[in-house]
């Protein structure tokens, strides 16, 4: 039996600042976005051997891209930022696969939360990716 040994980042109840739906008089809006977000990483980018930013990934710049997207105007659907999120996340080469939940709350009366999640491999990641030396 071999051993196997995985790297994830983990981006946990992550407040979006966006407007997500359309609501009637009488729905129940939510009050917040929240985003959880696992990227699988090369396990070199976690088990390194000195220390400094040229040898982890870098997630920085990939948080401001989705908080940047979250802004970015209405969203009728959750799943179309979802979509644009996995778009950002597979723009990374160091990203192998990519799990996303994003939710809302409260679903009405106050209470409780709805979130769609998405999970996508190695090989869904790779189709998400822009497509080089095209055109």
């Amino acid at each position: 039996m071999t051993a196997t040994t995985t790297a994830v980042i983990e981006l946990r109840d992550l407040h979006l600042d966006t407007d997500i739906g359309t609501y009637g008089p009488n729905d129940t809006r939510p009050d917040f976005h929240i985003l959880d977000l696992t990227l699988g990483i090369a396990v070199d980018r976690v088990l390194i051997a000195e220390d400094g930013m040229a040898h982890v990934f870098d997630y920085d710049p990939l948080i401001v891209e989705i908080d940047r997207l979250a802004a970015d105007g209405h969203y009728e659907t959750q799943e179309r930022l979802m979509t644009r999120i996995a778009s950002a996340c597979a723009a990374h080469p160091e990203i192998q696969h990519i799990e996303i939940c994003l939710k809302k709350s409260p679903v009405r009366s106050g209470n409780g939360s709805l979130g769609v999640r998405l999970k996508l491999d190695a090989q869904a990641t790779q189709a998400l990716r822009p497509q080089q030396g095209h055109g």
